[in-house]
């Protein structure tokens, strides 16, 4: 009996053909295959069946003739249920999905005169033809009319065990690229996008990152362009080295895609005679499930050495309590001896869309606003920290909102052995103010948890002047940003933008010229050149960014605008100015990028007794500034600045964005005084790797 169930159920299960009918059990039937019966009754079915899906089948133009597999259910209503599309091509899946989609609901199967579901699996060839068929794969399904009462039984059993089979679906098709989901901010995957979505005309708000798919669809076809990158792989193992996700299941209203990745680099400094290396594991997920909730996730443990000038960056930043260090953009590093940091890293959203207008989002990562390479307004520099985010889209503007929980972890500012916590409440409004000219404006403040203040409900307010607030609450206590930015479409190709920041908005300060240390502003100005002199893909950028002394910083130390002794702008800080000349080109999988900056930067001293502040460290109080009046860009310790960077790679696998690469980097920095913070050094650094490119490094500092 046992072994009669499990053939059964097995039977039913792969059920694609019946080369035998009985009056027991019954094929679907089309309204044309009526008056046939018996064993002509399945051939007609697979007949009628080819032709419904070769007049409805569009055949992607940019898609190779190739065998595609479908696997499907025609249920109790005489519906066809698709449960595996299995095609080399993603656009072949998707059109494959469109036709089934528009199948005519037909006379279900039955089984003693009862509806019943059945399925099917067929193998063909796209482009279809007219006068094609399929190549029915059978598993010789036999009726036994006089053991009717127990299939009956076996029937049940199998569809109960159905909804196991359809859970477990692998009906794939790129959801991920028509999602909610975010798309990991990466300079060299953005660029592309910015260029579809900086055309004259377009409605398209590009400062805020990170984008989701479904947005950037919006103005660039994420298909056609993953589609174009698709090698001829046949094997599951080729499709997943050079197209696919490594896990990629998806139903009805699911969908959830998963990749290993690393971030694997080999190098020298070879000014200091280094050997330099960093070794990721990582685990990246995105998900969706219906079409309101998308999620996502990347789990990261890492151990790094790297070259003498960024591993003084790390131990500059040593938080309280015995960790050696800081990776910049990453987190908290273990010793892991010999110079050599352990640190891991984790992000995850939850993204809900309760209608088309809005997006809520809660998660760990990182945000960066504006059109340039740097932000002055806020940046991918510092650490993943917690944050809930509601974004609005709706006529010519765009409005997001963020709550964060930021950290200062020093150990002049620690209490009862803990970092202290501060708290950022964030607006940005962009607006379309014409087909060529974007307006946005943004406010931030920051306060601590002081005297159980908490997560202050005066800024929960999304639509609140925070000037007002900070003097309700007191000057100290919370520390207020305010700016513009700008961006204005000079052609489809060409792109002005700027910022303009305001740390503290003193008019007298501003417009007396006497160098006010209270004239705590900076400004960007940049130029962006798409597809340039009418080469596809070749971006040319250059940049100009100019801070004054004491910019970020605040009277109350904890105050300052950072995370983690990061800063959550620019990562020179404070008193600065560089320019940068960037240039990125892409040819299929291939990529290139040749970067430039030169600059100044003003330090501090500590040294020969003067400890004054001269206004670049924005993690010291105000209090302790070098004077009232008289204060320059990069005074103190004057340390010229130059930065160059060579980096050619090849993109292995375009929906994990897994590449191969090599970089070049040149840097030199010349202060007046060396001293614990800053040395005079030149740094010659190669530098060779394999990774999934999922966070910016940011060497140039």
């Amino acid at each position: 009996m046992f072994m009669r169930f499990r053939i059964a159920f097995l039977a039913l299960f792969f059920s694609v053909c019946v080369t035998a009918q009985t009056d027991v059990e019954q094929f679907p039937s089309f309204t044309t295959c009526d008056s046939i019966k018996d064993s002509a009754l399945a051939s007609c079915f697979y007949d009628q069946l080819y032709q419904e899906l070769f007049s409805k089948y569009q055949h992607p133009s940019a898609a190779e003739t190739s065998r595609v597999t479908l696997r499907f259910e025609v249920d109790r209503n005489g519906a066809f249920i698709p449960i595996l599309f299995d095609a080399r091509s993603a656009t072949v899946k998707s059109a494959l999905n469109t036709a089934f989609e528009q199948l005519p609901v037909i006379k279900p199967a039955t089984y003693n005169g009862n509806p019943t579901f059945m399925q099917f699996i067929v193998n063909f060839q796209v482009p279809m033809a007219q006068g094609g068929s399929f190549t029915r794969i059978d598993t010789g399904d036999k009726t036994d009319e006089n053991d009717a009462n127990n299939k009956l039984d076996d029937i049940a059993f199998a569809k109960a065990n159905n909804d196991y089979i359809k859970t477990n679906s692998k009906g794939y098709n790129g959801q991920e690229l028509r999602s909610n989901a975010l798309i990991p901010f990466s300079y060299q995957r953005y660029h592309r996008y910015e260029a579809a979505m900086n055309r004259v005309g377009s409605n398209a708000h590009t400062a805020v990152k990170p984008y989701t798919f479904e947005y950037v669809s919006d103005y660039f076809d994420l298909e056609t362009e993953r589609s174009s990158l698709l090698k001829d792989a046949e094997s599951w193992l080729g499709r997943k080295l050079w197209n696919e996700h490594f896990i990629e299941v998806a139903g009805d209203d699911y969908w959830f895609v998963a990749d290993p990745g690393v971030d694997l680099q080999l190098g020298k400094d070879t000014g200091e005679d280094t050997n330099t290396f960093n070794n990721t594991r990582l685990v990246a997920i995105n998900g969706g499930i219906g079409k309101q909730l998308t999620f996502g996730a990347t789990i990261q443990e890492s151990q790094g050495r790297f070259a003498e000038y960024f591993n003084r960056e790390i131990t500059n930043r040593a938080p309280d309590g015995g960790n050696p260090g800081i990776v910049p953009g990453r987190g908290i590093a273990e010793d892991g001896g010999e110079n050599i940091y352990d640190y891991p890293v984790a992000t995850g959203y939850v993204n809900y869309r309760p209608s088309k207008y809005f997006n809520l989002q809660i998660g760990h990562g990182q945000h960066f606003i504006g059109d340039g390479y740097r932000s002055l307004v806020l940046s991918d520099n510092s650490q993943p920290f917690p944050y809930f985010k509601l974004n609005a889209k709706f006529w010519k503007l765009d409005y997001t909102v963020l709550y964060t929980s930021l950290r200062d972890v020093r150990s002049e500012v620690t209490a009862d052995d803990s970092f202290r916590t501060k708290y950022m409440t964030h607006h940005y409004l962009s607006w379309n103010a014409t087909k060529r000219l974007t307006l946005g404006f943004f406010e931030s403040v920051l306060w601590q948890n002081d005297n159980g203040r908490g997560f202050d409900f005066n800024y929960v307010n999304p639509l609140i002047f925070y000037q007002t607030v900070e003097l309700e609450t007191g000057s100290r206590g919370g520390n207020a940003l305010l700016g513009i930015t700008g961006k204005y479409k000079l052609t489809d190709q060409v792109t002005a933008y700027g910022q303009l920041v305001l740390d503290e908005f003193s008019s007298e300060a501003i417009t007396s010229g006497n160098g006010g240390y209270q004239n705590k502003s900076g400004y960007q100005l940049g130029l962006k050149y798409q597809n340039a002199f009418s080469v596809p893909n070749l971006m040319l950028q250059a940049e100009y960014n100019r801070v004054r002394p004491y910019t970020y910083s605040h009277n109350t130390v904890v105050l300052n605008y950072g995370n983690s002794n990061q800063a959550l702008a620019h990562p020179w800080g404070a008193s600065f100015y560089e320019a940068i000349l960037i240039g990125r080109y892409t040819q299929d999988r291939w990529y290139g990028i040749a970067k430039a900056i030169i600059g100044e930067r003003g330090f501090d001293i500590l040294a020969n007794g003067d400890n004054a502040y001269y206004g670049g460290n924005i993690y010291r109080t105000e209090d302790d500034r070098i004077a009232d009046n008289g204060n320059m860009v990069a005074q103190g310790n004057n340390a010229p600045f130059f930065y160059g960077e060579l980096e050619a790679g090849y993109l292995i696998n375009p929906a994990s964005n897994l590449k191969v690469y090599g970089q070049f980097i040149y840097r030199n920095i010349s202060p007046e005084v060396d001293n614990a913070v800053v040395q005079e050094a030149t740094t010659t650094w190669f530098n060779f790797g394999i990774r999934t490119d999922i966070m910016n490094w940011s060497f140039d500092r």
